[in-house]
């Protein structure tokens, strides 16, 4: 069985995001650049799947700028087998990002497409939603628990009133949660044996996709600064704070 794993290049989520003054986006100059926190639980999944002899090779893909040669990198040196970069320099909308994998799918004939659940960049939540409806597959989002028993899936997913349970038939399009697990570190003779496996490129015209943006940005801005908070004495001061400030209590 072969599991293909997503992989987006975007803003370490250690860094704080700088917009440009003209308000046409974040400024990514000099900026440290890492794979999705997301899909880096997503790729570690796939690969206790695979140690678990659920599955026989791991296939990471990316969409994007050559630099995210680097991040596949990163993800063999964490144990995939071999990468696929589809490049293009321009935004990719979900949709289009959907249409690239579907294509991908095709031709790698996957029984699983593990991918996060969204990108920390602009949070879309959809690629795998929509690449399920393209392919006509199963989908199970949101996975805090995976569990393969024969051509069976079983997945807990996490849901606004708890947890929920569901069973479906492979193949399927999995997104990941933030508890799935707790992503491995490459080791240094691993980080060495990813500089020797393949990456294959692809192009979206190649695949016959079209990724012309539909969306327009209108403006990027920072959040409105916060009020510095207040240390009260004790509790009747707060409850006057609370009724007299904040209008929260009467």
């Amino acid at each position: 069985m072969k599991i293909l794993v997503t992989c987006k290049r975007v803003v370490d989520y250690n860094v704080k995001v700088r917009v440009r003054t003209d308000g046409s986006g974040v400024d990514l100059t000099n900026v440290k650049m890492s794979m999705n926190p997301f899909d880096e639980i997503a790729l570690e999944e796939a690969l206790r799947l695979k140690e678990a002899g659920h599955a026989t090779e791991v296939v990471l893909v990316s969409a994007g700028p050559s630099q995210a040669t680097e991040t596949i990198r990163s993800g063999l040196a964490m144990g995939a087998d071999r990468g696929i970069l589809v490049k293009h320099d321009g935004l990719l909308e979900p949709l289009a990002v959907a249409k690239i994998l579907r294509e991908i799918v095709a031709s790698e004939k996957p029984s699983i497409v593990l991918m996060g659940k969204q990108a920390i960049d602009d949070d879309f939540n959809q690629t795998g939603q929509m690449l399920a409806g393209l392919l006509g597959w199963s989908q199970a989002t949101f996975a805090s628990q995976v569990k393969i028993a024969g051509e069976a899936v079983s997945v807990l997913r996490e849901v606004d009133g708890g947890l929920q349970q569901i069973e479906a038939r492979m193949p399927i399009v999995i997104t990941a949660d933030l508890r799935l697990n707790e992503p491995r570190y490459a080791s240094l003779p691993n980080i060495m044996k990813a500089k020797k496996k393949p990456i294959e490129e692809l192009t979206p015209e190649a695949l016959g996709v079209d990724v012309v943006s539909r969306l327009q940005i209108i403006e990027t801005k920072d959040p409105p600064a916060r009020k510095a908070g207040v240390i009260v004495s004790n509790v009747s001061e707060l409850v006057e704070r609370l009724q007299t400030e904040a209008g929260v209590l009467s």
